[in-house]
């Protein structure tokens, strides 16, 4: 039985892994910024009562991180895998015409955060001997460049390069670091703007036909992740749910596929 902390994991990507977690047996930690877990989201867990609690935490205060760790090592007496996941995004516009508050949140959140909670899951796992740390890639991580998308397609990037050097500096030590990459996924990233409202990209056209072709619903990734996770023993590895074969035979595949999802 594994025990597990997530950041950013009160919707989306990160909610579906959580639920996947505990479906497989192991304690969870559930983060976001709100105070407490939406009522919605609780009665979906019911099930899983006694196996995850819920700790509020801004990823880009490192106080609010480590509050993580010591709320869950409190709670679980270990930690075996922490996952930063908590991610932010801006409008869908050219980079100079970002606002400096849109600029500062993908930064803090997306690098800072990453940054900080690697820091602190590594430390920590140092002094318990033994301990798993993963980061979720994005657009950028493998050097793709998307117009007016290139603030958070620059902290993925960033993302990827700390990862491998972090899985290297933890050489020898008993912890490993691997990344995450989930493809496309219907997520309020897609679907709406960091204010709510709905993105201009849904509108697209060319843009929904790709989406339509290659993305997933994040349930469906999660239910790829958690078995892999909890099995690897490889230091810096890449669990990748959209690989380039499986992309391509999308392509070719999707004039006989009905299942849209925007």
């Amino acid at each position: 039985m594994k025990n597990v902390v997530i950041t950013g994991s009160t919707r989306g990507i990160g909610f579906s892994m959580a639920t996947e977690f505990l479906r497989a047996g192991c304690n969870v930690t559930l983060s976001g910024r709100g105070e407490a877990l939406p009522e919605a989201t609780s009665a979906s867990l019911s099930l899983f009562k006694g196996k995850y609690i819920y700790v509020p935490c801004n990823v880009q205060k490192k106080a609010s991180l480590q509050n993580l760790w010591d709320a869950s090592l409190e709670k679980w007496s270990r930690i075996d895998i922490w996952i930063n996941n908590a991610g932010q995004n801006t409008p869908h516009m050219f980079s100079w015409e970002t606002g400096e508050t849109y600029t500062e949140n993908i930064i803090e959140t997306n690098i800072t955060g990453m940054i900080y909670g690697s820091q602190i899951s590594a430390a920590g796992m140092i002094k318990q001997g033994h301990g798993a740390i993963y980061s979720m890639e994005g657009l950028g991580s493998n050097n793709m460049i998307q117009l007016k998308t290139i603030l958070y397609g620059t902290t993925k990037h960033a993302l990827t390069y700390f990862m491998k050097g972090l899985a290297k500096e933890l050489e020898g030590t008993g912890i490993i670091a691997g990344r995450l990459s989930p493809g496309m996924m219907l997520t309020d990233f897609i679907t709406k703007t960091p204010d709510g409202e709905q993105s201009e990209v849904i509108a697209d056209e060319k843009f929904r036909k790709i989406f339509n072709i290659l993305a997933d619903k994040p349930e469906n990734v999660a239910k790829f992740f958690i078995p892999r996770i909890l099995t690897n023993t490889k230091n810096n590895a890449q669990i990748a749910w959209l690989t380039n074969r499986k992309a391509t035979w999308r392509f070719l595949t999707a004039g006989f596929r009905k299942d849209r999802l925007i």
